[in-house]
């Protein structure tokens, strides 16, 4: 039988044609750049031991003179330390401190005297240490608004971001609001000399001159701040613009530790070694609930800040690693010595690699 038309086989696809198979390689292959086919001008040097220990040496005395550089910054930083969280309660009282906090009636007065360890330069800071405060909690970070501090026109259009502490108990917006500016820290100290001579203590420029002209408006005014059932801490002055109440801008600046110090103001006089200063508080934050601690700070300043010596321990326990190495290396170079030929060997892929490219 004659085969038909549709039986008939008709002339072989593109996919048999070498020609066409090749035409449509040569289309699907990317453009040839060195970048793509990963041959750019490389370093690859090879780690031997008289390249490596003179690098770990040399990482090992820097890092060891910058330690101890800055160890001894910050033992030149004079600081002195008092904790006065159960010293200021009366002794019948402490067993209920709760109480003691929460009672108006009760005098929150508290006077002791510090002796100054060492000459201390003006000037001498003051801070107020917290423990076991969480500021870095997300529920309490997240009540504040920063609309609010900054635009007296968003007093009322911001107060989702506030809760609790959004509105009074008839709906009235609170400024600022939020847990953060609720929960102020207002414990308060003075100073005086062993003669009775005061010491002022300077409340002007101890927050971030950025947080005072961006953050904290000039027209914004508290407004019915601490007028609820339950108040959390300090008051403000209703007649004092925001951007000028910098101790509330130094506490809303929140800390990322459970333990931490803000700045309370500077004292700009020296005292002398064995010197002795009264210190007058009024006992009033309640750290008591929640098992806290605070502490009264005053300490001088060095080139690398207040005092602290994990900077330097850290430079010099690396330093002092990279030189252990250094001599660990030396050693094992000394007991079995390497020849080029048996590095080339054991690290191949130190060596400079080609890449060659294929069709």
């Amino acid at each position: 039988m004659v085969p038909t038309h549709g039986d008939t086989a008709g002339p072989s696809s593109s996919q048999d044609d070498p020609a066409a198979s090749v035409k449509k390689r040569n289309s699907n292959r990317p453009q040839y750049h060195p970048f793509t086919q990963q041959q750019l001008p490389a370093c690859k040097p090879i780690l031997a031991p008289q390249t490596v220990i003179p690098v770990l040496l040399f990482v090992g005395v820097v890092f060891i003179v910058i330690g101890l550089g800055c160890i001894a910054a910050s033992n030149r930083v004079v600081e002195v330390v008092y904790e006065y969280e159960t010293s200021c309660i009366p002794r019948h009282m402490l067993g209920n401190k709760v109480a003691y906090i929460q009672n108006p009636s009760i005098d929150k007065t508290c006077t002791w005297i510090l002796k100054v360890p060492r000459d201390m330069k003006h000037p001498i800071y003051v801070y107020y240490q917290l423990d076991k405060f969480y500021q870095n909690h997300r529920r309490y970070v997240k009540s504040r608004s920063d609309k609010q501090l900054r635009d007296p026109k968003e007093a009322n259009s911001t107060q989702q971001y506030c809760k609790p502490e959004a509105t009074t108990e008839h709906g009235s917006a609170v400024v600022p609001c939020g847990l953060v500016a609720w929960s102020l820290f207002n414990d308060t100290y003075s100073f005086a000399r062993g003669n009775n001579r005061a010491l002022r203590v300077h409340k002007r420029g101890i927050s971030w001159r950025s947080e005072r002209e961006h953050i904290f408006g000039k027209q914004v005014f508290p407004r019915n701040f601490q007028k609820g059932a339950l108040i959390g801490g300090g008051t403000l002055d209703p007649r004092i613009p925001l951007s000028e109440q910098e101790d509330l801008i130094v506490w809303m600046r929140t800390a990322a530790l459970p333990t931490f110090r803000k700045l309370y103001g500077r004292i700009e006089a020296d005292l002398r070694a064995g010197e002795l200063v009264t210190v007058t508080t009024q006992n009033n934050y309640n750290t008591y609930s929640f098992g806290g601690k605070k502490a009264l700070v005053l300490s001088t300043a060095g080139v690398l800040g207040g005092r602290n010596g994990f900077l330097g321990r850290g430079y010099a326990v690396v330093g002092l690693a990279c030189l252990l190495l250094a001599l660990l290396l030396t050693m094992l170079c000394l007991v079995f010595p390497l020849k080029e030929e048996h590095l080339a060997l054991q690290y191949p892929l130190l060596r400079p690699a080609t890449v060659t490219m294929h069709a």
